[in-house]
C-alpha cells in the first residue's frame, strides 16, 4: 500500500479572509457585510483603504463575537493521545467528543484503508451540513469525468468570411466551456486571460469585425445564485455569481490612484460592459478612503478621496452578470489589440457552422482542483460541479450536478445515492446535506482510483500548507494528515487521510453542526493527531 503523506507547497496566491464591505448588485446601495453574514473560509476582502491588503481569520473573529461576555474559557484541549489497539482508540475518541464540546452534534467515521475495517463511528449515518468538505465530492466527479490532465477551452469563433484585409463579414462568438481558471490566481494579472485570447484573434489576421461580439454561456443554465445561499452572503466575494463564462472569479476591482492633478479610476480586469463614474477627490498626503456603489444602470459610482502621495487603493465588487462582464473584458482586450468591432455585446448561441479562430486552454484539471481545495474557492467548485454534469445536451445545472453525483456514488463508489442532498458544489448552501459514511466511501474510492494522486495532492497538509498550516502544528499529524476543511457559522468539518504511527493508512470524516465551533475544531485537531499516533496491537 502506498503512503500518500504529502509535503506542503507554498500557496500560489494569498487569500484575504476579512469581508469589510460590498455592494448588493440588486439594491444600488452599499452593504457592509462584516458582522452580518456567516464567514466561510477563504472569504475575500471587499474593500481596502490601503494598497496592501491585510489577512484575517474569519473563524477566530466570529468565535470572539459569539463568546463575548462569557466567563468560562473554551473547554477544548489540543492534547492528543497515544492509543494502542482499536479499543483504546475508540475510548479516547469517544471521550474527546463527549467532554470537549458544549453543544451541537458530531458525526464521525474512521476506516482503515490498509485493513478495510471501521475503527470508529458515531452518527455516521446522520444527514449533516458539510460546509466546504462538499468540495471533495465536486473534486471527485470532475476528476472521474475528465481526468487530471483535462483542459477546458474558451473559444472565439466567427460566422462570416475573413477577408484578406482582416475584416470579418459577420459576428464573432465568445463560447464558454465552464473554465474556472481565468483569473489572477492562475494568470497573475486578471487582464491576461482576455488579453491572451485577443492576441490570438489578432494573430489569426482579424482586424475589423462588422458584426456583434456574441457571448455564449449556454454550457450552464441561467441560475447564477444557487438555492440555499443566504441573501446576506451575496455581496461577499465567497458568494460570487455562477456562470459558464466567468472571469477573475467574478470579482471586479475598482482601482483608484493619483494621476497628476486628478484621481484615475480603472477596473481590473478592464471591461467595456461596466461604466464607471467617479467623484473621487485628490487630497494631500497618503492613503485615503474609497467607496464604490453599483448603480441601477449596472454602472459603478466611485466616491471618496485619495492622497496625492498614495499608492493605488482598491475596492472589490461581486459581478452581477459574469457573462456580460467577461464579454466586455474581451471587447476591451480586442480594442487594445487594434481590432475594431462595429456591433454590440449580445447573448446568443454559437452557430454549428461557426469557424474557430482562437482558443484559450485552461491549466490541467489537477492544478485547478489543487488551487480550489487548498484555498477553498467556492466559485471554482460551483463551475466544476456543473462541468462534470454536462451531458449530451451540453448543459450543467445544480440539478444535473446532484443527479450526476448520485449516479457516480451508486455506480462507481458503491454508496447510497440518497445519502447526499445538495444544491451546490461548494457547500455554501444551507440545503446541502450528506453523511459521514458517504464521505468515507468517497475517500476510499478516491484513494484507489486512477486519479488518486491528483485527489490526494489537492488537499492541505496539517501544520504546513494553506488552510491547515496553523493547525496540528508540533503534533504527530504535522506533515502527515492531509484533508479538506469546512467552516461556516454553524459547521466545522474535516475529511481526508492520515497515516498511523505503524504505517496504516486511515480515512476519516469529522463533521460538527452547532454553535461551539471553536471547541469542535480543537477537538478535531486532537482527534487527527491521535489517529497519527495510533498503533494497532
Amino acid at each position: 500500500m502506498r503512503n500518500f503523506t504529502l509535503r506542503a507547497r507554498p500557496a500560489r496566491v494569498a487569500v484575504i479572509t476579512c469581508v469589510v464591505g460590498a455592494l448588493l448588485a440588486t439594491s444600488g446601495e452599499e452593504a457592509l457585510i462584516a458582522g452580518h453574514a456567516p464567514v466561510p473560509e477563504a472569504a475575500v476582502a471587499q474593500s481596502s483603504s490601503r494598497s496592501r491588503s491585510r489577512t484575517k481569520k474569519p473563524v477566530r473573529r466570529t468565535s470572539r463575537r459569539t463568546t463575548r461576555g462569557r466567563v468560562a474559557a473554551p473547554v477544548a484541549s489540543t492534547a492528543w493521545t497515544s492509543p494502542r489497539g482499536a479499543a483504546a482508540l475508540q475510548s479516547d475518541l469517544a471521550g474527546m467528543i463527549a467532554t470537549r464540546v458544549r453543544s451541537g452534534k458530531f458525526g464521525v467515521m474512521i476506516t482503515s484503508l490498509t485493513r478495510g475495517d471501521t475503527l470508529f463511528a458515531q452518527n455516521a449515518g446522520e444527514i449533516m451540513l458539510p460546509a466546504s468538505t462538499m468540495k471533495l465530492f465536486s473534486t471527485a466527479v470532475a476528476l472521474e469525468r475528465y481526468g487530471p490532465e483535462h483542459s477546458f477551452s474558451t473559444d472565439v469563433l466567427r460566422d462570416g468570411a475573413l477577408a484578406a484585409d482582416g475584416t470579418v463579414d459577420g459576428s464573432v462568438y465568445l463560447r464558454a466551456d465552464g473554465d474556472p481558471s481565468m483569473s489572477a490566481r492562475f494568470y497573475k494579472d486578471p487582464n491576461l486571460p482576455m488579453a491572451a485570447l485577443a492576441h490570438s484573434v489578432a494573430a489569426a489576421g482579424v482586424k475589423h469585425i462588422k458584426g456583434d461580439l456574441v457571448y455564449d454561456a449556454s454550457a450552464f443554465d441561467d441560475q447564477r445564485i444557487p438555492d440555499g445561499w443566504k441573501t446576506t452572503y451575496l455581496g461577499a466575494a465567497y458568494a460570487a455569481r455562477v456562470s459558464a463564462l466567468s472571469l477573475n472569479e467574478n470579482i471586479v476591482w475598482v482601482v483608484v490612484q493619483p494621476a497628476g492633478k486628478t484621481a484615475a479610476v480603472t477596473l481590473e480586469p478592464a471591461t467595456t460592459a461596466i461604466p464607471v463614474r467617479s467623484t473621487v477627490r485628490l487630497v494631500g498626503g497618503r492613503g485615503g478612503r474609497i467607496i464604490a456603489r453599483r448603480a441601477a444602470d449596472g454602472g459603478i459610482d466611485v466616491s471618496g478621496s485619495i492622497g496625492s502621495s498614495s499608492g493605488p487603493l482598491r475596492y472589490s465588487l461581486v459581478v452581477d452578470d459574469p457573462a456580460v462582464f467577461t464579454a466586455g473584458a474581451l471587447r476591451a482586450a480586442l480594442q487594445n489589440a487594434g481590432i475594431t468591432i462595429d456591433g454590440t455585446l449580445k447573448a446568443g448561441k454559437t452557430p454549428t457552422n461557426a469557424e474557430k479562430i482562437a482558443s484559450l486552454p485552461s491549466p490541467p484539471l489537477a492544478q485547478i482542483v489543487s488551487e480550489m481545495n487548498r484555498e477553498s474557492i467556492n466559485i471554482v467548485a460551483e463551475l466544476l460541479f456543473r462541468d462534470a454534469a454536462r451531458g449530451s445536451n451540453g448543459m450543467g445545472t445544480a440539478e444535473t450536478g446532484q443527479a450526476n453525483l448520485r449516479e457516480f456514488l451508486q455506480k462507481k463508489v458503491g454508496a447510497d445515492p440518497q445519502a447526499v442532498r445538495v444544491s451546490d458544489g461548494s457547500g455554501l448552501s444551507t440545503l446541502d446535506f450528506l453523511t459521514p459514511r458517504v464521505m468515507i466511501q468517497l475517500l476510499s474510492y478516491a484513494h484507489k482510483g486512477p486519479w488518486s494522486s491528483a485527489f490526494h495532492g489537492s488537499l492541505p497538509v496539517a501544520g504546513e500548507s494553506e488552510l491547515l498550516r496553523r493547525r496540528m502544528r508540533s503534533t504527530p499529524a504535522q506533515g502527515n494528515l492531509h484533508a479538506k476543511t469546512g467552516t461556516t457559522n454553524d459547521v466545522v468539518a474535516l475529511g481526508g487521510y492520515v497515516t498511523a504511527k505503524d504505517g496504516e493508512i486511515l480515512a476519516f470524516s469529522f463533521i460538527y453542526n452547532g454553535n461551539d465551533r471553536w471547541n469542535a475544531k480543537a477537538t478535531m485537531d486532537a482527534m487527527g493527531a491521535t489517529l497519527a499516533n495510533f498503533v494497532r496491537e
